[in-house]
């Protein structure tokens, strides 16, 4: 499993030999298994690289490591060195400047979301860990400035807006092809007023297509896809490597900040597993003036972890409390909003958040412009039972009397995936007590 390496062959700097390894490999994830089986070697927090398993004759230096930090390195390092062939424009293209966009209204309330930097939690800067923990506590929601470690991840998600356009300018009855509402699936497209939006029966008024990653990581069998996303194959899966490495770094902070058993967290969302992990693209159109509706209806996510970017406001989340309002979350321009699900708030039983949310007209002269979305949604593996984990003291018990839910990951997110559709439920198809999340369980009944 493990390659020979001359001692002569590594630079001085522990990097540069993670990464000149990392080449040996061919693979981020076997260098992060080979750092596993060296902490269980040895029983340190960090990987003393000389000890690691089979001939590498490494000079002995200590290098504490993180995965999803490895991740994104050498994913960086791999965009740096990448032919210019495949996907050029991710490689020149500027971070999200917003430069054709309206300013957001400065008079706008705004939800009191945390802005956290990846370069500092990679760190482990102890009060940015902190600051992450109170915000996966109290909103679930936080915004995360990925300048630096972030940049290749910056650079897809802005190519990949382009290719969302292009993919939504494609005729109707093209996009109809790959129309999943009459299916047991949630891959493909979904036309615009395709699911209920609130109690008043109002449809949504966006339009999204879902991408599987276990079709992009060739985890299974490809699905039906027109040809602008079979073209940018390389540059989805480089999107969704990258974005699953900033979900790693999420759910390795959680996993410490709950003293959870090493890995509990992780083992449960691998890139490799099956789940239903899926990049969406989504596109808003402008409403008319007087009748300016919910474009989607108010929710909490399915799965674990959001990467979102957008550039237009729109998103709204309902703070703490039943007498709070809807507030606004500004897109900033560098950053990724980044929030809890439903898998979080049953495995922590209501400690952790997954909170409500919706998405309106953008405020302001925003309103007149096309909103586009892009989204990382991660979702534990299939199997996994969506319950109470256990060996953390952290984790409130549940109460007396209390029998938790017997379902796992895949069948939770088909019944809430589903559960809006017309074309499945007609007229009934908001019910509440079918679509329903975690938000009782979140504390964030208002109904």
């Amino acid at each position: 499993m493990f390659p020979r390496v001359a001692r002569d062959s590594f630079h001085s700097d522990p990097i540069e030999r993670l990464l000149f390894v990392s080449r040996q490999l061919h693979s981020p994830h076997r260098v992060v298994r080979a750092i596993r089986h060296a902490r269980r070697k040895r029983g340190d927090a960090g990987a003393r690289l000389g000890q690691w398993p089979g001939n590498w004759h490494i000079k002995s230096t200590w290098l504490p490591v993180s995965r999803a930090f490895i991740c994104l390195i050498i994913r960086q390092h791999r965009k740096n060195n990448m032919s210019t062939e495949a996907i050029p424009e991710a490689l020149t293209a500027p971070t999200q400047a917003f430069q054709n966009s309206p300013p957001f209204p400065d008079d706008v309330p705004t939800a009191p979301l945390l802005r956290l930097s990846l370069a500092k939690l990679i760190d482990r800067d102890p009060e940015e860990v902190n600051r992450f923990a109170r915000a996966c506590e109290d909103l679930g929601f936080f915004y995360l400035d990925l300048s630096g470690p972030g940049d290749s991840l910056l650079a897809d998600a802005d190519h990949l807006f382009g290719v969302g356009a292009e993919l939504f300018e494609l005729p109707l009855e093209e996009k109809k092809k790959y129309d999943f509402m009459h299916k047991n699936s949630y891959f493909g497209y979904k036309g615009l007023g395709a699911n209920v939006a609130d109690r008043e029966g109002n449809l949504d008024r966006n339009e999204f297509y879902n991408v599987s990653k276990d079709d992009i990581m060739g985890i299974s069998d490809p699905w039906p896809a027109p040809e602008v996303l079979n073209s940018q194959r390389p540059l989805l899966k480089s999107f969704i490597s990258s974005a699953h490495g900033i979900v790693d770094l999420v759910l390795e902070l959680l996993n410490d900040h709950l003293k959870l058993p090493p890995n509990t967290l992780q083992d449960m969302h691998r890139l490799e597993g099956h789940s239903g992990d899926q990049v969406r693209f989504i596109k808003a159109p402008p409403q008319p003036m007087n009748d300016r509706k919910t474009a989607l209806g108010e929710h909490t996510d399915f799965g674990s972890v959001t990467v979102l970017f957008n550039r237009l406001g729109g998103l709204q989340v309902l703070p703490p409390g039943r007498d709070a309002q809807w507030c606004y979350v500004k897109p900033l321009p560098n950053h990724a909003i980044i929030n809890l699900g439903d898998a979080m708030v049953k495995f922590t039983n209501g400690l952790l958040r997954s909170n409500i949310h919706r998405v309106v007209a953008p405020p302001g002269k925003q309103a007149d412009y096309t909103r586009y979305s892009l989204v990382y949604f991660n979702r534990p593996e299939d199997d996994v039972m969506l319950k109470r984990l256990k060996g953390s003291d952290k984790i409130p018990p549940l109460a007396e009397d209390e029998v938790e839910e017997e379902i796992n990951s895949k069948d939770w997110i088909i019944r809430r995936a589903l559960g809006h559709r017309i074309a499945l439920y007609g007229k009934d198809a908001y019910d509440y007590d079918r679509i329903k999340g975690t938000e009782e369980k979140s504390q964030r009944a208002y109904l």
